[in-house]
């Protein structure tokens, strides 16, 4: 089942279609919270099978916004 809503359902757009998560496998959060190969937080990562479609697209459009997710960093 997808995560996505829809079309026309509550009023809301569809969201673009993703993978089913950014990982690219290449984690490591050894200088900050941020993942070197996906660009989430550890708590974004954490909490990714729990968030919502909407909130999975915030974090999305922030990610690709700064270039990620990167394969080689």
């Amino acid at each position: 089942m997808s995560d996505q809503p829809a079309n026309g359902e509550g009023g809301t757009q569809p969201l673009p279609p993703r993978p089913d998560t950014p990982c690219v496998a290449v984690c490591s959060t050894t200088f900050d919270e941020v993942c070197r190969g996906c660009g989430r937080t550890y708590v974004e990562v954490a909490q990714w099978v729990a968030m919502t479609a909407e909130q999975k697209e915030i974090v999305w459009q922030r990610i690709l916004a700064a270039g990620y997710p990167r394969r080689n960093t």
